[in-house]
């Protein structure tokens, strides 16, 4: 897709499935709330694999966009970049983002996320850009509002991570 001086954002291909794999595995404690299910598709390089050939078969038909956020030096997948809950009637998709503790704090998150913005408004035409979020999650929030998202209203109960309750969650939407 597009990148930096810093990472790039492109499509995964098979050889990332040891560099997802340990991406998902060494940072299970801080995506295991928020993404548990990427985080189960990928405990092993073998469905590393197979989460990367679905991903590809989904950007290809247009259900869900899901791009690797790499490291520009050493093309490592530092993190993810996921357009989900695609309505194309009504032109509005949600973003959401996880990157590894050895690559936050570097604003790439914030970039990332202008850019997929740009594309999701541009080539794909879509009018309303969704991120949900938790309140305590402070640097997602930063993110959201460092990218003119703005936010819109609790979603109570939206989200309920592994054994635990279900949270409330906020919404912040980008409009074209």
């Amino acid at each position: 897709m597009t990148g930096t001086e810093a990472f790039t954002i492109d499509i995964m291909v098979q050889e990332d499935a040891p560099a997802l794999c340990t991406l998902m595995v060494s940072n299970s404690e801080r995506f295991s709330r928020y993404f548990p299910k990427t985080l189960a598709q990928n405990l092993t390089v073998e469905a590393s694999n197979s989460f990367i050939l679905r991903k590809i078969e989904e950007i290809e038909s247009n259900v869900e966009f899901t791009y690797a956020l790499r490291d520009y030096g050493t093309k490592i997948v530092a993190g993810l970049l996921i357009l989900k809950n695609l309505d194309w009637d009504r032109k509005q998709g949600e973003l959401a983002y996880c990157i590894g503790s050895n690559f936050e704090r570097k604003g790439w998150i914030t970039k990332a996320v202008k850019e997929m913005s740009n594309y999701a408004f541009k080539d794909l035409q879509l009018k309303t850009l969704q991120i949900i979020v938790h309140k305590s999650n402070k640097a997602s929030t930063k993110v959201a509002e460092k990218c003119g998202f703005t936010w819109q209203k609790i979603l109570e109960k939206a989200h309920t991570p592994p054994n635990e309750a279900a949270l409330d969650m906020e919404l912040y939407e980008l409009y074209t």
